[in-house]
């Protein structure tokens, strides 16, 4: 009968597995999977919960801060040992915390900070990514004016990244070095919000924009698709490493992606949160470090991984570490590119 009940409630919310395994159940809600890296994301955290013996399931919340809530609720209405939560929206998440605590299940809080230090903090130092979006940028553009492309406002990360480009141009800035002509944010990440955005700071400004920093790849897309309309090619950085970046890096219509190696923080969120799951402490996860960067000051225990600029310098990484084949990066490149060579 348990058994019947659970397969009920997996297809009621759309969970990936269904399995019931000896180990423990790790229960995953991801927030949507627009972007084409949560899927690498998927794989490799899928991976290492089955190599520690347990099972994966997990929920698409499809960018609904209700259903994300609704999947949460299944999940735990399941049973399931250990929770990751990719969060949709920041401040709607509270009450699932609330009630995977009350069921004394663990949460790890993958990529996007939940402020409640009862959940472990696992993502890519979102602030050391807008710093080297920024330094690229700054590097090939240090005077002029620039445009800043954000994400969904819904998510920290926002805050994060924006702190990390201020810390790089702010100077500028403040000298007239740099001029901020346009900063939008673009609702759900949304390349398309980010192209619209785009066009309109080019429409404001008589197209006298010079460069762009946009918060992530599929938005710097967007925007390479409203420069390109306009007959423009400036210093333009994003991150995740989509596929499509690393070619226009090559191509030369985008400075640098920031690789934040999905495979490196997968792995890792299905590692502790099965560590969780086997009873280990929050404050016992090797490699954590206090964290109280958020916007309450919450101190948490935390992760926070390296990311990778990839750039026409590095564009190799990215190859040799085989996240992209040498062909899909470099068709279409431009000359003197050495890894393309």
């Amino acid at each position: 009968m348990r058994n019947a009940i659970i397969a009920a409630v997996l297809a009621t919310v759309g969970f990936s597995s269904a399995a019931l395994a000896e180990g423990k159940v790790i229960g995953v809600s991801w927030a949507q999977f627009q972007e084409e890296r949560w899927k690498i994301d998927e794989a490799a955290m899928k991976a290492a919960i089955e190599a520690a013996g347990n099972t994966y399931v997990s929920a698409d919340a499809q960018a609904s801060a209700e259903k994300q809530l609704s999947d949460i609720d299944a999940l735990i209405a399941q049973g399931v040992d250990a929770l990751v939560i990719n969060a949709w929206d920041k401040d709607a998440i509270g009450p699932a915390i609330e009630k995977a605590a009350a069921e004394g299940i663990p949460v790890v809080g993958y990529d996007r900070l939940i402020e409640d230090n009862r959940t472990f903090y696992l993502t890519f130092d979102n602030v050391g990514v807008g710093r080297i979006i920024a330094e690229s940028v700054f590097a090939a553009q240090p005077k002029g004016n620039y445009a800043i492309i954000k994400g969904d406002p819904g998510d920290p990360n926002v805050g994060f990244l924006r702190q990390g480009m201020e810390e790089v141009i702010g100077a500028a800035v403040a000298a007239g070095d740099i001029t901020i002509v346009g900063e939008a944010n673009s609702d759900g990440w949304k390349p398309e919000n980010a192209q619209r955005n785009m066009e309109q700071i080019l429409t404001a400004n008589n197209n006298a924009v010079d460069a762009v920093l946009a918060q992530n790849d599929g938005m710097a897309g967007g925007a390479a698709a409203a420069l390109s309309a306009q007959g423009l090619n400036i210093p333009l950085g994003g991150q995740d490493g989509d596929l499509a970046a690393i070619n226009r890096v090559a191509r030369g219509t985008q400075t640098v992606s920031v690789w934040k190696d999905a495979r490196q923080l997968g792995a890792a969120a299905g590692t502790i949160a099965s560590q969780l799951a086997d009873g280990a402490a929050i404050d016992a996860i090797e490699g954590a470090v206090k964290f109280s960067g958020g916007e309450k000051g919450v101190e948490m225990n935390a992760i926070l991984l390296d990311p990778t600029p990839i750039t026409v310098d590095t564009l190799n990484l990215a190859i040799e570490a085989g996240h992209i084949t040498k062909e899909a990066a470099c068709e279409g490149a431009m000359e003197g590119v050495a890894a393309c060579q």
